[in-house]
């Protein structure tokens, strides 16, 4: 059976949050008709990754035909990083994070990520994100900047740290121990910085290596819910750059956020998390 995308709302035309999110939803809807058509593995996670891939850049060259695109899934070649940089507008994606997860059904730790990034117009700053969405399609659930999430009110006893499954986090398991918090293992960046936003956990921490498509989306929906966010060091996240590895973030509960650049400043960072 061929997949057909559906039809966008209306409001897409001129509202970048209402894109970004049936953007993803797309995607999403895309990557659960690959998961029933019997792969497994590698095999799996190939298909998901090219499906999702096509699709936005299909979608998106239909739909905002003079913005750039960075995908984790497309290699970067001179000139379309030069046709980027120059771009005041450069969609940010990651068409399937978390394929490990992905290709473990019924797993529901993976996300699509969409986001753009927007060159302002002040001189100010050289750019910034303003729109974004995470569709945690297996949980049926999309988080995004049009409609932020309300961050519920600090639940736990013990504050909660999202980590990956697959790595241990030596330098995480030292902060837990200083604050007294808690490890919750779990799939996809996106997932992670999602759980945060929906209560699942109160912070992440990573410093093991990631690039900009995977955390621009995840950063803009947490920054438009409230949430702190930086680099490991406290500096700003910068997306769109010319080198678009950015190994390191911070998004958490703002009332931890003091508690965990001070463990940083003077323990620092020696391994991923």
């Amino acid at each position: 059976m061929t997949f057909e995308a559906g039809t966008p709302p209306e409001a897409a035309a001129t509202d970048d949050h209402v894109l970004a999110t049936w953007l993803a939803e797309e995607a999403g809807r895309r990557l659960l008709d690959v998961r029933t058509q019997g792969l497994e593995g590698k095999e799996l996670k190939d298909a998901g990754d090219a499906a999702a891939h096509e699709l936005l850049v299909a979608l998106l060259a239909e739909h905002r035909p003079d913005d750039a695109v960075l995908s984790e899934e497309a290699a970067e070649k001179s000139a379309d990083k030069a046709h980027r940089l120059a771009a005041d507008a450069v969609w940010i994606v990651d068409p399937l994070d978390g394929t490990r997860e992905f290709s473990e059904p019924p797993r529901d730790d993976w996300a699509v990520h969409v986001a753009l990034w927007e060159r302002t117009p002040d001189g100010e700053h050289e750019g910034e994100l303003t729109a974004g969405a995470v569709a945690q399609p297996a949980l049926g659930e999309t988080f995004n900047t049009g409609q932020p999430p309300v961050v519920a009110p600090w639940t736990s006893e013990r504050p909660r740290i999202a980590v990956s499954r697959s790595r241990p986090p030596a330098f995480v398991q030292k902060l837990a121990e200083e604050i007294d918090a808690e490890l919750v293992p779990m799939g996809s960046a996106g997932v992670k910085v999602m759980s945060v936003v929906r209560d699942v956990t109160d912070a992440y921490v990573h410093a093991g290596g990631q690039f900009e498509w995977d955390s621009a989306a995840p950063v803009a929906v947490a920054q438009a819910a409230g949430l702190f966010t930086s680099r490991i060091d406290g500096s700003p996240l910068l997306y769109n750059q010319d080198d678009v590895y950015l190994p390191d973030l911070i998004v958490c509960r703002p009332e931890l956020a003091e508690q965990i650049l001070d463990f940083v400043e003077r323990h620092g960072v020696t391994s991923a998390g």
